[in-house]
């Protein structure tokens, strides 16, 4: 779910699988001291076979103060053609748009798909152990049709990790919404297992095959392409015309950008060419490319490894190329995919990365906290202390000088 080679950059995709590989082992030392198992299956496993809801996990509750209503908005770049799949045509977009509601309009959203979960648990082999039905039958808050907050709101365009689709940022994107903002996460097509367009078509992960080699500067520069257009469909900017119904919330004036991942490394990528972007932000995710200057606010939120001698990440050779207000965060214990949902449902679901024991509650706290105080200071203005240095309420989080 990062960049397409399993480099210390691009190691998702080692690290799914070091997660599924994990509870296999550990049930195995478990079953040489522990007596003879009843072959029968156990209820779960029944369930779990007929691929019936056993489980149902709950996103966190948004914090903010709006109710969140949620769309879908398809879009697609006559301009380009797709980088992956040359004869599908035109570059695909498909958008999750969550914004400020009032009342309690509207009706319940689907986290996710039951065909579109399969094809993600399939990919890093959590299929065996972790049911589609429940995985996708994960809580959200965010309501189909909800009547929309009245006034004008900074945007959030949110470009998830490679591989990764879009729903891994739900919870993110419900809490930046409850807290007055409009946000837009974003599949690029071809580049997730998992990702559903129009039409309820579950468009294959080519990327996920064919992006070996060092084509993580390529992928960069694609999305940071996908993103400038996405801008353009929702606020207007230089294609003189908005997509989205529901347009005319979005105030053009407060504009952030931010992703896991390789989206983290679009956004600055983007921020070298595209000045509707405010604000931008990368969790966790390394520079295949470097900006040759971004003079505003830029947040680096990421594992301990970011930190790591021999700059895995290229961090510390961007960091002099961030010109504006900036700071680079580490949270003790994190890894990978600490700032998405994955460790928030699988955590629920008994799936738990050995190599990052912060909790899945820890995770999206931290989260949260950081990259809504991050939004709230450059978009909306206001002062947030927990920018300016560690803070006991959350000791994990460390300010790196470099």
């Amino acid at each position: 779910m990062t960049a397409p080679r399993k480099t210390p950059r691009g190691r998702a995709v080692a690290t799914v699988l070091a997660l599924a590989l994990a509870v296999p082992l550990a049930a195995a030392a478990s079953a040489q001291a522990a007596p003879a198992a009843d072959p029968r299956p156990s209820a779960t496993a029944q369930a779990r076979a007929t691929d019936a809801p056993a489980v149902r996990p709950e996103l966190p509750r948004p914090t903010g103060r709006f109710t969140v209503g949620r769309d879908t908005l398809h879009l697609v770049d006559k301009s380009r053609e797709d980088p992956w799949v040359p004869s599908a045509g035109a570059r695909e977009l498909m958008l999750s748009l969550y914004y400020p509601a009032r009342g309690t309009s509207g009706r319940d959203t689907a986290y996710t798909s039951a065909a579109a979960a399969k094809e993600l648990l399939a990919y890093h082999e959590l299929d065996s152990r972790v049911s589609a039905a429940d995985y996708s039958s994960t809580r959200t808050y965010a309501r189909t049709g909800a009547h929309p907050a009245r006034g004008r709101f900074p945007l959030v365009v949110l470009s998830p990790g490679f591989t990764a689709p879009r729903s891994t940022l739900t919870h993110l994107a419900e809490d930046l919404a409850s807290r007055g903002y409009v946000v837009a996460t974003v599949d690029h097509a071809y580049e997730a297992a998992g990702a559903e367009f129009s039409g309820g078509r579950v468009l294959p992960c080519v990327g996920c095959v064919d992006g070996g080699g060092d084509s993580g500067p390529r992928v960069t520069a694609d999305r940071a392409k996908d993103l400038s257009y996405v801008l353009d469909r929702l606020v207007g900017g230089r294609t003189g015309k908005a997509s989205w119904r529901h347009s005319g919330m979005i105030d053009a004036r407060r504009v952030g950008v931010g992703g896991h991942s390789i989206g983290g490394a679009a956004t600055a990528a983007l921020m070298d060419t595209d000045p509707q972007v405010r604000a931008g932000m990368n969790m966790d995710g390394g520079f295949h490319t470097r900006p040759d200057s971004v003079a505003r606010p830029f947040l680096l939120l990421g594992t301990t490894t970011t930190t790591q001698a021999g700059d895995p990440y290229d961090w510390g050779a961007a960091w002099p190329h961030l010109e504006g207000w900036k700071r680079w965060l580490t949270v003790a214990g994190s890894g990978h995919f600490t700032f998405t949902d994955v460790p928030v449902v699988l955590g629920q679901l008994g799936e738990h990365d050995p190599t990052a024991p912060i909790s899945g509650r820890r995770s999206e706290q931290i989260t949260r906290a950081y990259i809504a105080a991050f939004y709230d200071r450059h978009l909306r203005g206001t002062a947030q202390p927990l920018l300016d240095g560690p803070t006991p309420a959350h000791p994990e989080v460390g300010f790196h000088q470099p």
